[in-house]
């Protein structure tokens, strides 16, 4: 009885064994996905932004708190800019000065150039007439000379008077005087001309003066721009859309430069990083289509596309699946949401996805 007693049990344990595997095995098919689908999943995450300042200050204005959603461009956070401001005034200043100067400078330049050609011009006239009251004054003179010679040879033969004679000596003496006389106008004609051409020194020298002028605004308009670049950075803007996820600091505080002020995540692209098994990676590409479910929104699926796939396989992460498959190697996909309507879906929120591999197999759940 006993023998008989345990070969029955065994019996009726190998029955259940096998009914139980058998049940087993159907429950695992019937929750399997139809060929054409993979499951996986992970957590949505997002491409986080960093917001630093470039200088240090204490801030005066906090526009963003966590969950703000923001535009590219607007303002964020505002420091102390009073001693900036300071610094730009000043240097707006001096820039307006040096403009004044080198606009003055060149008034005086342009004047330069139009009175130095001309006064060269009339200088040198003004030579040319003394030279030609020269050679007219020399031709008085010769001609003056020779009647005075000729009268003179007469006077012994008593063939003219004396008073002839005196008058040619006299008009002989009038031409040369007006030689010297003619010589003379000549020579400050000369000096006027010399004079005249300095003008081309002082106007070099006004050039000079003009490009330094000009470089020192330049060098001002540098520093103002520089100034003014520091005054914009002091106010601090947006790189992008998104929504404020983290607060780093308040209104008060004194930031250093680089420092984390506060962290954006842009809402409207999100994904959903999961990994599949080495197995399956094969039928993975590029732009295959996905659904992504969450248990916060269970009946609103999330249209994805697969848009990255890493190129190494990994183990599989801790936090993703059980110690015992953590052996197994996976590939990282990334899944870039379609949309996120009225920002439902937040980075860290766990979610599943079913990717489709088959354009003719009808979507399905996660199982």
């Amino acid at each position: 009885m006993t023998i008989r007693t345990s070969i029955t049990a065994a019996a009726v344990l190998a029955v259940v064994v096998i009914a139980g595997y058998l049940l087993l095995d159907r429950l695992v098919w019937h929750n399997r996905l139809p060929d054409g689908l993979i499951q996986a999943n992970g957590r949505i995450e997002g491409d986080h932004v960093t917001v630093a300042s470039k200088f240090p200050g204490r801030v005066i204005e906090l526009a963003a708190r966590e969950g703000t959603e923001v535009l590219k461009g607007s303002v964020l956070i505002r420091l102390d800019d009073a001693q900036t401001k300071a610094k730009v005034d000043q240097a707006a200043r001096l820039v307006d000065s040096l403009m004044a100067q080198v606009e003055a400078a060149h008034t005086t330049l342009a004047i330069l150039n139009l009175e130095v050609p001309l006064s060269i011009e009339a200088a040198a006239a003004k030579v040319e007439s003394a030279r030609a009251v020269i050679r007219k004054a020399r031709a008085v003179e010769y001609e003056a000379r020779r009647d005075a010679e000729r009268i003179r040879a007469l006077l012994p033969e008593q063939a003219v008077a004396q008073q002839q004679a005196d008058q040619a000596d006299a008009r002989w003496q009038i031409a040369v005087t007006e030689i010297a006389v003619a010589q003379a106008a000549h020579d400050q004609a000369g000096k006027e001309l010399a004079q005249a051409e300095l003008g081309r020194a002082r106007i070099r020298s006004k050039e000079a003066e003009v490009a330094a002028l000009e470089r020192q605004r330049d060098q001002a308009e540098a520093t103002l721009a520089e100034a003014r670049s520091v005054l914009d950075d002091l106010t601090i803007v947006a790189p992008t859309n998104g929504t404020v996820t983290t607060r780093m600091v308040d209104v008060g505080e004194v930031v250093a430069t680089g420092a984390p002020l506060l962290e954006l995540v842009d809402l409207d692209r999100l994904y959903l990083q999961v990994y599949v098994p080495e197995l399956q990676i094969g039928k993975v590409r590029l732009d295959l289509p996905a659904h992504i479910h969450t248990d916060a929104f269970p009946d609103q699926p999330f249209d994805a596309t697969v848009r990255y796939i890493a190129s190494k396989a990994e183990f599989t992460p801790k936090e993703v699946q059980t110690p015992d498959e953590r052996v197994k190697l996976i590939y990282a996909v990334r899944l870039y949401l379609m949309a996120n309507p009225n920002h439902r879906l937040t980075p860290g929120l766990p979610a599943d996805a079913v990717i489709r591999w088959k354009d003719d197999v009808a979507w399905s759940k996660p199982r």
